[in-house]
């Protein structure tokens, strides 16, 4: 049986000329285990002395929603904004919050209130220098404070009560209840208060400074001058070029018009030999998300029966060349300490109980569905490719509904008009930000799963300040999930990076961000 589905998808493979491209960055090492080890790169020990100077081409697969970081949605977009806006806090490549705007900060002992120490001497990208009332400004506006709805533009700032200047270098931020996990929402890019053009002309603090952007073709920045992070960056000029069309990104890698390509697939790995290549996985979710309010995915047994009847592990071979992380729930291996592995194999591949269940729930001899996938996203249209294989094995046909990504953010996303999908979907690093995504009435629940059970365990799982309940109640809540099929969890993808022979310094990271800073010429 699987050597039969294998020479099916290869067959289909030669014909779609089957690639695999990658969204999303992380860490870890080749296989298919829930492995936390870190980053693995090519040429570590030939990197050399880091230089200054010089201008580098990144290829993007999308272009931005917008440059105004608040109300950015896409990860792709955040990724590249990642290098000109700056939280209080922000990210490092071991997945800790480091201090960034602020310098220090200190938590209450209830998680109620975080109060920040500025930074000394951190201007904007327009020189003006960085004061408690733009901090006070940037959160409240993401909390949706001094909007008229007072819907937040950024998960998790619903729990701001009041931000409070109590001096000109320090901001306490108090939540109406206890989050132990509040902190990675304090990520959001502090702005200038009285600055109008941000969507326009965008400003920050971060390495980089706004040039120019051409929608769909590129956004262009340049070294800011004056950063606070004595050192770097080492490059004068960063463009991130839109190259949404996978069938020429190959030919601008092997021509050189592309000196760093972050979502690599296995076929373009093995026919470049003018790059370098790295490899780390992605920390997403990558699934056939299930939306649980249609016919028949309603039905408990028919989402079981998917899980039984898709091979995830063949799925990894076929389209990663075996690399990748198996997950079991809406969860991936980089949030190591919440990531349960006990759940990886809770269906391990099985047609016949496949069609025993799907005879349960009244489908006897299989039904069909339409998939709606975003077409710039080869990686995610080669895996539904696989899957459509595998469930004609169980009498199921899926269709796939290729789209452009704007109709997929609006009809699918937004709207939850799909039966199913195939999508990456990125985190912060709480996992509240991954796990509200199956909570009941939680706005971006696209998958329309509800449970009185999980949403009372993740309640508790954030609510608790306690370290190893915390721990607990999320893994029981990943069960939960896994248990109740509310969607077919695959992996967390592998991550293959393209970069010139003279790029050095990429760094992986723990969520989905391309940091530029490190990256130089040699």
């Amino acid at each position: 049986m699987r050597k039969s589905i294998l020479s099916k998808v290869k067959a289909a493979a030669l014909l779609l000329v089957l690639t695999v491209v990658l969204c999303g960055c992380g860490d870890g090492k080749e296989g298919t285990e829930a492995n936390t080890a870190g980053p693995t790169t090519a040429s570590d020990d030939t990197q050399g002395e880091p230089k200054y100077g010089g201008n580098i081409v990144v290829g993007i697969q999308q272009d931005l929603d917008s440059l105004d970081p608040h109300l950015a949605v896409g990860a792709g977009t955040m990724e590249v904004l990642f290098n000109m806006f700056e939280g209080l806090v922000k990210p490092n490549r071991e997945g800790d919050l480091v201090p960034a705007v602020a310098e220090s900060y200190d938590v209450s002992e209830d998680s109620t209130v975080y109060t920040f120490k500025l930074r000394s001497g951190v201007t904007f990208h327009n020189g003006a220098p960085v004061t408690a009332e733009d901090v006070k400004y940037s959160v409240e506006r993401c909390a949706g404070i001094l909007s008229e709805d007072g819907k937040p533009l950024q998960d998790g700032l619903e729990a701001v009560k009041e931000v409070n200047i109590k001096d000109a270098s320090t901001v306490e931020v108090v939540l109406s209840e206890g989050d132990s996990e509040f902190i990675s929402c304090l990520t959001v890019a502090i702005l200038p208060k009285d600055y109008k053009e941000q969507a326009a002309k965008p400003v920050g603090t971060g390495p980089f400074c706004f040039v120019s952007y051409t929608a769909g073709q590129n956004i262009v920045m340049k070294k800011n001058e004056n950063y606070w992070q004595k050192g770097v960056p080492y490059l004068d000029q960063v463009e991130f070029r839109v190259v949404a069309n996978t069938d020429s990104v190959l030919m601008d890698m092997k021509a050189g018009a592309i000196d760093l390509y972050p979502y690599l697939t296995d076929a373009q790995a093995r026919e470049l030999d003018n790059m370098d290549i790295l490899y780390g996985t992605s920390n997403l979710v990558q699934a056939l998300y299930l939306n649980n309010a249609k016919e028949p995915f309603n039905k408990k047994e028919v989402r079981q029966a998917l899980c039984y009847a898709i091979d995830r592990q063949m799925i990894l071979d076929m389209v990663a060349g075996g690399k990748g992380t198996l997950i079991g729930s809406n969860l991936y291996p980089g949030l190591k300490s919440y990531f349960n592995a006990d759940i990886v194999n809770t269906y391990p591949h099985d047609t016949e109980k496949a069609k025993e269940l799907l005879a349960q729930a009244g489908y006897p001899n299989g039904f069909e569905f339409t998939v709606r996938v975003p077409s710039n996203y080869q990686f995610h249209m080669d895996t539904a490719q696989v899957i459509v294989e595998q469930l004609k094995e169980i009498g199921v046909t899926m269709k796939i509904d290729a789209i452009d990504w704007n109709t997929w953010v609006s009809d699918v996303y937004a709207g939850r008009n799909f039966e199913a999908t195939v999508i990456g979907v990125d985190s912060t690093l709480a996992p509240k930000d991954l796990m509200l995504r199956y909570q009941s009435e939680y706005g971006k629940n696209m998958c329309n799963y509800k449970s009185d059970e999980y949403d009372e365990v993740l309640a508790k799982a954030i609510a608790t300040i306690k370290q190893d309940e915390k721990e607990t109640l999320y893994k029981q809540a990943q069960k939960i999930l896994a248990d109740d099929a509310a969607s077919v969890f695959l992996q967390d993808p592998a991550k293959l990076v393209a970069v010139g022979k003279n790029v050095k310094g990429y760094e992986f990271y723990p969520l989905f961000v391309q940091d530029m800073s490190t990256v130089y010429l040699n």
